[in-house]
């Protein structure tokens, strides 16, 4: 019987109902512009701080769909190493994770490049530097060996196989057809969609095949936006908040959920596809948005002379954004935020609304007295 999607006659010659997709394509469209136009409207210095927020939320990211789980600060060091920050902690940096940044960018950034058997080995081995999946010894910048590759779940004793990959000994050939698509294929969303599922259909390596598949999704979309606004959301991320949307997606189109025909429809896994690399959009809009506000705030109070803790109090509830400060300001949490007495909050709190930098909570007074910050 046959199973899998790649045993299917015609594969690889995937369908999809374009008009199902035709309204996420435009909103997503839209976003893209709507990022654009932000950006234009920011400095440098803030788009590079969103860019590293969002390469270290990819890098995170699309290490944890596969279960790995990276230290946090090691992937800050070796991104501020790479680019330029100072206070660099050195002693974090570590090696694996910035040969993982190095894959990120130049997916980000060398879209141009053809994507050819020897740069997914490099990337490949930048992942895996000491051939090495935790315990595992693995084939590292070449294909995986004879052994059946299955995509196994379960418990032992009952196993249960989500997906079973092609064999070895079409493997070179399915990817040279993969890698002639894509180098000449022109790039729009349809590609992203495909070209991340099809690398994933052929799994070629060992192990990382995810990741590598999220790095050739990233390629396309850079290619799309010109690098213009790629780096400044995370796939990854949007990814992970739905990973047993992912799998489902994955499983229903690869051949695990039975399927009675239209065995190369892949409708479903774009839609799925679709709707997340929207919402990770929407999520670089508001992190932008959050970003211009913070800025608009510090400069109109940028000269008025707020003492540190009144700073720190600021800062925090900016950080947090506003609409996530539950309850708005009150006395307590400015004594709590700020480890000061209360003589101390009271005092800081008459000051920061004499000079416009906060104001009364419409309706309350007394006990109940709540504050919020004037944009």
């Amino acid at each position: 019987m046959k199973k899998w999607i790649w045993q299917q006659e015609n594969y690889p010659n995937f369908t999809y109902d374009s008009k199902k997709l035709e309204n996420l394509i435009q909103k997503i469209s839209l976003e893209q512009g709507y990022l654009i136009a932000l950006t234009q409207t920011m400095n440098k210095d803030n788009i590079i701080q969103r860019q590293a927020e969002a390469l270290l939320n990819e890098a995170i990211n699309t290490a944890l769909i596969e279960g790995e789980v990276l230290n946090r600060d090691s992937v800050k060091a070796s991104i501020a190493k790479k680019f330029g920050f100072r206070d660099i902690d050195y002693n974090k940096i570590d090696n694996s994770i910035e040969y993982l940044i190095e894959v990120l960018i130049d997916a980000n950034t060398n879209y141009d490049a053809k994507l050819t058997q020897e740069r997914l080995f490099a990337w490949h081995g930048a992942i895996f530097p000491k051939a090495y999946d935790k315990f595992n010894a693995i084939n590292v910048a070449t294909f995986r060996g004879e052994e059946t590759m299955q995509v196994v779940g379960g418990y032992a004793g009952n196993e249960i196989v989500y997906y079973e990959a092609p064999p070895k000994s079409i493997l070179e050939k399915e990817m040279q057809t993969f890698l002639n698509w894509f180098n000449s294929t022109n790039d729009d969303l349809i590609k992203a969609c495909i070209a991340h599922l099809w690398f994933v259909i052929i799994h070629p390596f060992d192990d990382g095949n995810g990741r590598i598949a999220r790095a050739i999704t990233d390629l396309v979309l850079s290619k799309i936006e010109n690098s213009k606004i790629s780096r400044l959301y995370s796939m990854s991320s949007a990814i992970n908040d739905d990973r047993k949307g992912y799998y489902k997606a994955l499983e229903y189109t690869t051949g695990y959920i039975k399927k009675e025909d239209n065995f190369l429809d892949i409708t479903f896994w774009c839609e799925w596809f679709l709707q997340t690399l929207y919402k990770a959009l929407i999520d670089a809009k508001d992190r932008l948005n959050f970003i211009i506000i913070k800025t608009k705030f510090w400069d109109k109070n940028r000269d008025k002379n707020l003492n540190s803790r009144q700073i720190k109090v600021l800062n925090f509830i900016l950080d947090i954004g506003i609409e996530n400060f539950k309850g708005n300001l009150s006395k307590k949490k400015y004594m709590s935020i700020s480890s000061s007495s209360s003589t101390t909050a009271s005092r800081d709190i008459l000051e920061l609304l004499e000079i416009g930098c906060i104001k009364q909570v419409e309706g309350t007074d007394g006990r109940n007295i709540s504050y919020e910050i004037v944009i």
